[in-house]
Parts: structure tokens; C-alpha cells; sequence
């Protein structure tokens, strides 16, 4: 991946927000604030416009200027948890002008490692480590499809949130899709569509 393939992959996923803003809040409405599509679409919004104003030269720059922009604009949990990601990804990348497959797994793996650090969340707690977990496992051994992604998403829905603002409602969490889940979810996407 080089730096056009991957703001192909940021263009994508943040169009991705930008497009689902309403059904990402109607996710958010029963188990959280009902912003979460707001909350990444004015992320989304605030980084196209830095994309056409900044000179991005580099992967490092790319990543690092997405996580400041969503650190600045995105509310709630969504922009330190997604903002750590990017810093992570900023990381791996640096000094790179290409990544290779196995760079990848291990940008994926340092923003796994990131979102847990943040957000202090393991698997099975109906969180974003829901489907980031498996989708870096998947992506050591084979390649993930679209279908894969929509199945790790929807297996958010029978589990019952013990981290956020979700654990306050318990059973009442269980039915309901995790929104920063199906968030993540349109990055993955994106990514495979810019990878294939």
C-alpha cells in the first residue's frame, strides 16, 4: 500500500461515515447518545477538508493528520478511541513510503493495541475490540472479505455491554448492534476495497 492507495482507503471510509451518519446515530439511539453518526460524520467532513487544503506528503503525515483531526472535532469516546488508532497507525508508518502485507497485520495490531490501551476493553464486552480482535486474526492467516467484516459486526448484537456507556443498561444492551463496531466495520471495508 502506498500513500495514493491508502487516502483511496481513507477517502473511502470517511465517505463511508459520512453516507451512514443516520443509521450509525439510529445504532447509537438505544444503547448510547444517539451521536456516534454525528459525531463521525463531522470527523469525516473535518478531514476531507483538511485533505484538500494540507499537502500530505507522506503515510506518517496522512495517519498522524486524520488522529489530530479526530481528536479535535470527533465528541464522546469515538474521537480519542478512533484518534488513538490513527497515532498508532502514524507510528508503524513512520519512515515508510510503502506498506507491505505484513506491515499491514502489524499497522491493524498496533491500532488494536492502542483501542484496548484506550479504551481499556477485551473481547466480548460489545465494544470496538469486538471486531477489531478477529479481523487481525483473520488478516495473519487469510484474507477477510466484505461478508466476513458484516459477520463479526452483527455478532455484536447478542452480546450484553459490560464497558461504556452501553454497560449501564445490561441485558437491555443485548439485540442491539455495537455502533462504534459497525464504525470500524466501514474502515475494514474500505480497506479491503482499496487492497483488492
Amino acid at each position: 500500500m502506498n500513500l495514493n492507495t491508502a487516502k483511496k482507503w481513507m477517502n473511502d471510509f470517511f465517505e463511508s461515515l459520512i453516507e451512514n451518519k443516520d443509521y450509525l446515530s439510529d445504532l447509537d439511539n438505544p444503547i448510547g447518545d444517539g451521536d456516534h453518526g454525528i459525531n463521525m460524520a463531522r470527523g469525516g467532513e473535518a478531514v476531507k477538508e483538511v485533505f484538500n487544503t494540507k499537502d500530505i506528503e507522506t503515510l506518517n503525515d496522512l495517519f498522524k493528520t486524520i488522529a489530530m483531526t479526530l481528536l479535535s472535532k470527533v465528541g464522546g469516546a469515538s474521537g480519542p478511541l478512533y484518534g488513538s488508532v490513527f497515532l498508532a497507525f502514524a507510528k508503524t508508518s513512520l519512515d515508510k513510503t510503502e506498506i507491505s502485507d505484513d506491515d499491514i497485520v502489524i499497522l491493524f495490531e498496533e491500532g488494536l493495541k492502542a483501542l484496548k490501551n484506550r479504551g481499556k476493553a477485551s473481547v466480548g464486552e460489545k465494544t470496538m475490540v469486538d471486531v477489531w480482535d478477529p479481523f487481525v486474526e483473520a488478516l495473519k492467516t487469510k484474507k477477510p472479505t466484505l461478508e466476513m467484516v458484516d459477520t463479526l459486526v452483527e455478532a455484536t448484537k447478542p452480546l450484553k455491554a459490560t464497558k461504556g456507556r452501553a454497560a449501564y443498561l445490561g441485558d437491555r444492551s443485548i439485540g442491539h448492534i455495537d455502533p462504534g463496531s459497525m464504525s470500524s466495520g466501514y474502515l475494514f471495508k474500505a480497506y479491503l476495497r482499496s487492497a483488492s
